[in-house]
């Protein structure tokens, strides 16, 4: 596999992840209210999610995505439902009125909690959006040469999951940092409001989302 080949997807890879979406919004809605680890589990769920794509896409099954009209329809509504989902309970969150516990043991209990739904909340944020099996059909291959193993295609992925960790871990730390003004009542229930309404709206797009071949 040519280095070039490599440095230009980690700059189209670095591109993709840094852009505005449902990534960052998880992300600054679990930090304040969840912690830094919650935040980590996020990331995790992310990269996880990559590798279940570019497995697909180096086995070609996503390409089913684009040539079943159907298949594409169910997929993207199974994302937008899920993203407004997460809308929706990040509304319900921010104005539920929920009694405060002091037990340590349901604190722990919460925390272990909080870190599975964290990475299951990031995994499937990403595995059932059709914006990143897209990515991973027309603009993976094209970084791929032919005679490549899968292995040396792995790579790919590993470096655009490499990328993601760098970039959410700063995130993660900027708002780890922000401590008690994120950690005030008045501010997580603006946060959730907020992050409500977005996912929301991120949810709403991705219902209206054309697959390539309409483009």
């Amino acid at each position: 596999m040519d280095i070039m080949n490599v440095l230009t997807f980690v700059f189209v890879a670095t591109l993709l992840v840094i852009s505005p979406g449902p990534n960052g919004l998880l992300i600054a809605k679990t930090v304040p209210v969840s912690g830094r680890k919650a935040g980590f589990a996020n990331v995790w769920g992310f990269m996880a999610a990559f590798y279940v794509h570019g497995t697909l896409s180096i086995f070609g099954l996503s390409v089913l995505l684009v040539q079943s009209a159907e298949a594409f329809f169910i997929f993207k509504l199974l994302g937008a439902s899920y993203l407004c989902w997460i809308g929706v309970k990040s509304l319900l969150s921010a104005w539920k009125h929920e009694a405060q516990h002091s037990s340590v043991e349901i604190e722990e209990r919460d925390k272990v909690a909080s870190l599975r739904g964290a990475f299951v909340e990031g995994f499937l944020t990403n595995v059932l959006n059709p914006k990143v099996s897209m990515f991973y059909l027309a603009a993976f291959p094209q970084f791929l040469v032919f005679g490549d193993s899968a292995s040396q295609a792995y790579l790919l992925v590993s470096a655009h999951a490499l990328v993601n960790l760098l970039w959410f871990s700063i995130m993660v730390a900027l708002l780890s940092k922000l401590g008690n003004v994120t950690r005030s009542g008045i501010f997580t229930r603006w946060l959730k409001s907020f992050t409500g309404i977005v996912f929301i709206g991120f949810g709403m797009k991705l219902a209206f989302l054309k697959p390539l071949n309409e483009s």
